[in-house]
């Protein structure tokens, strides 16, 4: 069984999303990254993304993640701050931590395309 069918699909990757950006969006840090951002596009493609990251069967279309995070001047310290507000997320969704583990490994290779600055 995928990671994306043990945590429930579509619909938790939603919650998740959901419950993720309310945390992120109201981080003083992270905040201003997202001034001028279309929010539920967002929203939409970070469905897609961890969808697909994670087992489902979404196809992500966006851009790759060094091109889309390439003029954000992202630190490490706010890349930190993003895993953490997910690890949140994920915890209070009851999302198991071996589960949260292998998440985190999914995603923690794009350090690198993300931290730009």
């Amino acid at each position: 069984m995928s990671i994306y069918d043990s945590i429930g699909g579509a619909p938790a990757v939603q919650a998740a999303v959901d419950d993720f950006y309310v945390r992120v969006l109201g981080d003083p840090q992270l905040a201003p990254y997202f001034v001028g951002v279309d929010i539920q596009r967002l929203k939409a493609h970070q469905r897609s993304f961890i969808a697909a990251a994670i087992g489902g069967s979404e196809l992500y279309a966006g851009r790759d993640m060094a091109a889309a995070h390439a003029d954000l001047k992202i630190r490490d310290e706010d890349f930190d701050a993003v895993v953490g507000h997910l690890v949140a997320t994920l915890s209070g969704l009851g999302v198991p931590e071996e589960t949260i583990g292998q998440i985190g490994a999914a995603l923690s290779p794009l350090r690198g395309d993300v931290v730009t600055a």
